[in-house]
Order: structure tokens, then sequence, then C-alpha cells
């Protein structure tokens, strides 16, 4: 009686989960449920399925950690349950055993045959699919078992003969039936072939059939959907790895098979309705498992809200910009098209279908026709819904603005009222023209409309230069080309001034008469007179007036004059009186006087030469002093002035020899007069042919030939 007390006890206080409650003894189910805890394992040593009647196995429970459960162990045999004990019994008698631990689920059931027959094929155990299984065929102790051959299904397997057990590749959960044959000594006298029972062998799942999980059986079209294929492996086989695959309508989803129970759809769409299904199997391709198939249906929203936007934002755009409208919808499913229209035409811009909340329709560089009002509409077979209208609107830059002049002639003269005219072509209105002179600000105006703007100046002679305009509308200013101006200016009344070397202007002097205007365009035309007797004339183009020289005679003296004339009236100026003082010589005695020569750059002229001739001509030889009438040529001396070379002169003492020889020297003098001639230097570095060009011009030279009075000296008595 106490005895059967504590067993009541033990079972109470193992049928308590860990929170103290009452929990219920389970039932041995035909198969693991999913989601339940992972299964216990059940082992059996020695590891057959079959043994001799009389013999004892022994049986192990282990859970989920696959060691020895250490509390209390439910037993079941031929699906009820058979006692509580710990982890491990020994049986002796044939049935369907079954254990299960705290946190486990029920173990596969294993089926232990004691037999009465003196031949028994034996399978090892556990066996999973796709395994290698041992056979082996064994006799009683008191029989000898010899020439042993393994059969299925009635077929003798390969290899198999006399051999004391064979192994089986790749076993699968099927009905074959195994048996073996051999040849029993009894006694060591009588042989008899015997022939054990049929054996199916145990083959457990090495992974469940796998259910496919969806999130959603009817998704919402354009929505995502998981898709997870469940199964669980053997705890007694962690190490096998097993790969998924995912399937509609006999189409493969996403790349194959994978490694990841779970398959991501990004959006559903109605097309994607239909029968799925998934597929388990191990990398080896050795087992593979389907699940059941599961009905998806795909529902479709209407479009609703449809909005148009306009980019750049509130359509506002410049000529040559690119243009996006954008169509969308705050709600809809599945393929949608959207369109774009114009007010005033009948066909659309555009039109797109695609799986999307919006779409956009680009117009590339708007021109001033594309403004006007558009809207956009969506449809997904439920009707086509309108947006609002948005006005677009187009400006256009300003392009580089003309600049005109207009004035009352066609030469712009001082006191003109000039027009700066500035008009760009195209632009949106209004336009601001700014004005500049040398790039100096004038003055600015606005044009609210067409034709431009104008800038009006009252013109002076400073006014001259070059002007230029710019034209903006604020997208961007556009400046014109520069146009030149030119304000004429008459002349004033010329200056005239007389430049002579000296203070008193002498018979021989270079004058030089020069006229300026300080105020007037150019050129300016000078005219010279001598008494209204015209000099010449000489053209200025700049500053600083002309000149006109004169080499003075004693005909020189009188009243000088000009004329400054620019093409807008000529002017006179005063008169200036000039006089030209003969020159006089003082004789000084027991001098010799030294003569200027004007100087050239080439030989003596003709006439000089000639003048040389009649003084050698005029002299006879004998001792220097009295006697030596002229200095050799070689005796010309420069005295430091570049422009002038000079003959030393020596007085003549008359003789009746010379005056037979120079017939002029029997006339009677007061005065002597002396012949003298502009002499041309001789350089050293000019040529023959230099020397003869000179010579050419010897017409010329005879214009620089001047008579000189000259008082006798005393020694020239």
């Amino acid at each position: 009686m106490p005895m059967l007390l504590w067993l009541l006890l033990l079972i109470l206080s193992e049928q308590m989960d860990y929170n103290g409650t009452r929990a219920s003894v389970p039932k041995a189910p035909r198969r693991e449920q999913s989601g339940v805890a992972p299964k216990a394992v059940l082992l059996l040593d020695p590891p057959w399925s079959t043994a001799f009647k009389g013999e004892k196995v022994t049986l192990t429970c282990s859970g989920i950690s696959q060691s020895p459960a250490r509390r209390g162990t439910f037993w079941y045999r031929d699906e009820k349950l058979w006692e509580i004990q710990h982890n491990a019994i020994q049986i002796r008698e044939s049935g369907n055993y079954q254990c299960k631990t705290r946190g486990s689920s029920l173990s596969d059931a294993v089926h232990v045959e004691f037999s009465h027959d003196s031949l028994i094929l034996q399978a090892s155990h556990p066996v999973f699919e796709g395994d290698n299984v041992t056979l082996r065929c064994q006799g009683k102790e008191n029989e000898k078992a010899r020439e042993k051959v393994y059969y299925k299904d009635g077929k003798q397997l390969p290899n198999s003969y006399n051999l004391d057990f064979i192994t089986v590749n790749s076993v699968s959960r099927d009905n074959s039936k195994y048996h073996c044959t051999a040849t029993c000594t009894i006694l060591s006298i009588v042989s008899i072939k015997r022939n054990s029972k049929p054996l199916n062998i145990q083959v457990q799942e090495l992974f469940l059939h796998p259910v496919l999980r969806v999130s959603s059986s009817t998704p919402i079209e354009g929505s995502p959907m998981t898709l997870i294929c469940e199964t669980q492996l053997s705890p007694q086989r962690p190490e096998v790895q097993l790969q998924f695959s995912f399937f509609r309508d006999s189409q493969t989803l996403g790349s194959g098979w994978s490694t990841s129970p779970e398959l991501q759809i990004p959006a559903m769409w109605t097309e994607d309705s239909g029968s799925y299904w998934c597929e388990t199997e191990t990398v080896t391709h050795n087992i593979r498992k389907r699940s059941l198939t599961s009905q998806i249906r795909v529902q479709r929203v209407p479009v609703s809200n449809v909005n148009l936007e306009i980019q750049p934002t509130r359509g506002q755009l410049i000529e040559g910009e690119n243009m996006v409208l954008i169509c969308s919808v705050a709600q809809g499913s599945g393929t949608v098209t959207f369109s774009w229209h114009k007010e005033g035409r009948v066909r659309s811009l555009g039109r797109k279908t695609q799986r999307s909340l919006l779409a956009e329709l680009h117009v590339l560089m708007v021109k001033e026709s594309d403004a006007g009002r558009y809207y956009c509409a969506a449809d997904n077979v439920h009707g086509p819904i309108l947006s609002r209208w948005i006005q677009v609107t187009v400006r256009i830059p300003v392009s580089h603005p003309i600049l005109t002049f207009r004035a009352p002639r066609v030469q712009a003269l001082v006191g003109d009222l000039l027009e700066l005219h500035c008009e760009s072509l195209r632009g949106s209105p209004p336009i601001l023209y700014r004005f500049y002179r040398e790039d100096v600000t004038l003055g600015n105006s606005s044009a609210t409309s067409g034709g431009g703007a104008s800038f009006n100046l009252s013109l002076t002679a400073e006014h001259s230069g070059n002007y230029s305009c710019d034209a903006d509308n604020g997208l961007g200013a556009q400046h014109s080309h520069g146009v030149s101006l030119r304000v004429t200016v008459p002349v004033s009344r010329p200056i005239l001034t007389l430049r002579a070397p000296g203070a008193q202007a002498v018979v021989g002097d270079l004058l030089e008469l020069h006229c300026e205007s300080l105020r007037g365009s150019f050129p300016i035309l000078y005219w010279f007179y001598h008494e209204d007797d015209t000099l010449g004339k000489s053209s200025a183009h700049s500053g600083g007036g002309a000149s006109f020289n004169l080499s003075l005679t004693t005909e020189h003296s009188g009243n000088y004059s000009c004329e400054a004339d620019n093409g807008l009236g000529a002017q006179r100026s005063e008169v200036v009186t000039f006089s030209v003082t003969a020159p006089s010589t003082q004789e000084l005695p027991g001098t010799e006087q030294a003569l200027p020569l004007r100087e050239s750059r080439g030989w003596c002229s003709a006439s000089s030469a000639l003048l040389l001739l009649l003084l050698l001509c005029c002299t006879t030889p004998g001792p220097r002093g009295n006697q030596e009438d002229f200095l050799p040529l070689e005796h010309l001396v420069n005295p430091g002035d570049s422009n002038l070379i000079y003959s030393h002169i020596w007085s003549i003492q008359h003789t009746k020899e010379n005056s037979a020889n120079c017939p002029t020297m029997h006339q009677e003098h007061k005065e002597l007069t002396v012949l003298y001639s502009e002499l041309k230097k001789k350089y050293p570095d000019d040529s023959a042919g230099e020397a003869r060009s000179r010579g050419r011009a010897h017409e010329d030279d005879e214009e620089n030939y001047e008579n000189m009075p000259r008082v006798l000296l005393a020694s020239d008595h």
C-alpha cells in the first residue's frame, strides 16, 4: 500500500509544469505538429530493432540537448502511457515504444521485435531518410548459420552472398521488405536451410514535410508579401543542411533554391494571384519534400486624389528650361495609366502605363507657346480620375539690345540734341535699359512694352566717344555692341606765331610760321599768307597746329596771317607784322674773316666749284704772307657746329701781275663783296654712288648761294 501511494505522488508531480499548474498527460499523436517543441530521441542498446526472445534491450530517452533526462520521463508503448521512469529502461516485450521529456515532444515510435525464430534479420537503429543502413542475418546461439544471402522484395541483393552483414545505401521511407536465408547446422550434424521473417526498416523522417506560411492570403495590390517554408530537422541530424524553393503555378519564384526558408516579394499585383507552394531538400539532393498548395488572391484598389505638380515650382519657367509634369495618386494599386493634357489641344501630351503611384513627363526646352493651363489623369481600369488645372508661365530673356543714334543731321555738331535709343527685339517686359558712355552710366529708362527706351543728350565736344546700352528683365542682362560717336567742333580763330633763330631776324635766317586753333575737330587744314599772298598750306591730324618755313630775304618783311578750316567754316588769324634786317659786317684790322658756309650732305656743288676756281685763278704762287691769298680747301674747319663749315679767307695785296690774271681787280672798289656757297661735308662712309646721286641735285644747291657784303680790312690795302 505505501508503495502504490508513492507511485501516485510521483505521477502527479511529474505532470505539473514549472509554474505549478496541472498538466495533462499527452496522448501519443501520429505525427508532430508544426510549431511545437522538438521531438525527443529514443535510442536502442544494442542498436538492433529485432532480438531473440529472452534477450533484453535498453531504451534511452534524450531531450532537446540530446542528453539523458534527469527527471521523470514518460514512456509509451503502443501509443499508451506505460510508466514514468528515469531516462533509461529495459524491455523484453515486442511493441512500438515512444518517450517524452519535459521541454520536448514525443519521439518517433520505434518498433522492437522479440522473435521466437531461429534465424532473424536485424537492422541498425536509428535510420533516417537517405542514410546507409546495416543489415545482419543472425541465427540462435545453438545453431550455426552459414551461406547467408540477403533479399529485397524477394530479389537477391547484389554482392550479398555469405556475408555476416551488408550495407544498404540511401534508404527511404517506402514499403520495401527485406529478408535473409542461411544454412543452419543443428548439433553439428543436421544442416537446415532457414528463412528469416520479412523486415520493414524503420526509416525516420530527416525533416518534416514543409508547410507554406504567407503573410496574407488576400494581399492588396502593390503591397509586399512574405512566404515562409516551415519544416523541422531531426535533432539527431543537426549537421544536415537544407535548402528551399518557392513556386507559383509551376513557375519558380525568386532566384530558385536558397538556404533561407523565407522569400520576400516587394509588391504583389493582380497577375500574381494563383497557387503557391514550397519545397525543401537536402543540399545533397537525395531527400526532397513538397508542401501543400495555398491559394492567394491579390486585391486591387481604385486610384484616388490625382494631383499634378509642375517643376520648377509654381509653373514659372524661363524659355529654354526643361519642364517636368508630375502626376501622382494618393491611393491606387496595380498598373496605372497616366496621361497629360494642355488646354486647347485635342491630343494628350503623353501617356505612361506603369506600376507606380506617380509618373513624370519631361518637356525639353520650353518655348513661349508652351505657356498655358495643364492637367493630368490616372486610371487603373476603374475609370480615369482628373487632377486640377495648373497655369504655366514662360518668360523670355532679353536678346542683345541694339543701340542707335538719332540726330538732326548726319554729322553730329556741338549743340545738337542727340537721342540714344536702345531696344531688345525679344524679351518679356518690363525691361530696364541702361545707357553708358565709355562704361560710365549716363542714365536708365524702363519699358513696360515693346519699342525700347531712349535717352537724350545736348551735345558738347566732350560727348565724343564710345556708347553702349544694356537690357535687363530680371533673367540676365544683355549688353549691346559699342557705337562710336564723333561730335564735330568748328575751328576757333587760329593764332599765328613767328619763330626766328634770334630776337632780330636777318637775311638768311630760317623763319618758322606756326598756326594753331585751340578748338576744332581734326583734320584741320592751315593756310599761310604774306600780304594776302598764299605761301603754302599744311594739314594737322592731331593737336599742335601746323608750321611753314621760310629762308629770309629782305623781301620777306611785311604782314603775315594764317587760316584754319575743318570743313565747318574757315577762321582767319590776326595779322602779324614782321621785318627782316640786312646783316652788316665790321672791319677788324689785322684779322682774317671766317665766312660761314651752309652745310649739306655731299661734296661742293658746281657753282661752289666755280667759285673756288675763280679764287684759285686770282692767286699767284709766292711765299706765305702777303703772297698767299687763299687758304687751301683742306684748311676748311668746323668749329664745333655740325651744321656750319667755315672758309678761312686771307686779304689780297694787289700787284700788276695778279691784276693781269684777275680782270676784276682792275675795277675800283670801296667795299669788297665776297661770294660764298653752301658746302657739303665729305663723310668717310659715302660711296661713289651716293656722291654721284648728290651731284645730280646741284640745281637745288644753287638756291642756297648768297652774296654777303664785306668791308675791306686794313690788311687788304
